[in-house]
């Protein structure tokens, strides 16, 4: 165990490596299955979670597998323009959570520092998860979440998202 949190400590030392990639691909699984409380969207199926002090935060079921899930994470500004525009692939074998795609026009500020379409692969696989993993932080603080509170103390925290 203690070599596991080594490699860990490790890898986030590593922020552009493959394995760094894999465990920000984990710790979005982790933020997500907090916002999501137990539920997995359905394709078609829109949510929206409100918070006082917040804008409505949206999700729409795109694709559900056996093994995944793809939606989209969104705000809407005005009703009109989707800020950050996220397309999230939650893989439920895995417990795995991966940005695959972003719109590339951000119209806060804060985001536009997260360049999603320059340099190789591995750089804007980096810069998706990484804005999507501070954003999941960002609304779990703000409160957002999707489903209902986990009552039970013996059911498992992963078992709706299988």
């Amino acid at each position: 165990m203690v070599a596991t949190q080594r490699n860990r400590i490790i890898a986030l030392w590593q922020p552009r490596s493959f394995v760094g990639l894999m465990m920000l691909y984990e710790s979005n699984y982790l933020r997500l299955k907090r916002l999501l409380g137990g539920i997995v969207p359905v394709p078609g199926e829109s949510l929206v979670s409100r918070v006082p002090g917040d804008l409505a935060l949206h999700l729409d079921g795109m694709e559900r597998s056996r093994y995944t899930t793809t939606f989209r994470l969104t705000y809407w500004f005005d009703g009109e323009l989707a800020d950050p525009d996220l397309i999230v692939r939650l893989y439920h074998d895995a417990n795995l959570v991966e940005a695959m795609q972003c719109g590339h026009q951000h119209r806060h500020r804060l985001l536009r520092r997260f360049p999603t379409d320059h340099g190789g692969e591995l750089e804007r696989r980096w810069m998706r998860n990484l804005m999507l993993n501070k954003w999941l932080e960002y609304c779990h603080e703000r409160g957002h979440r999707f489903g209902p509170v986990r009552l039970s103390a013996q059911e498992p925290m992963d078992a709706g998202l299988r």
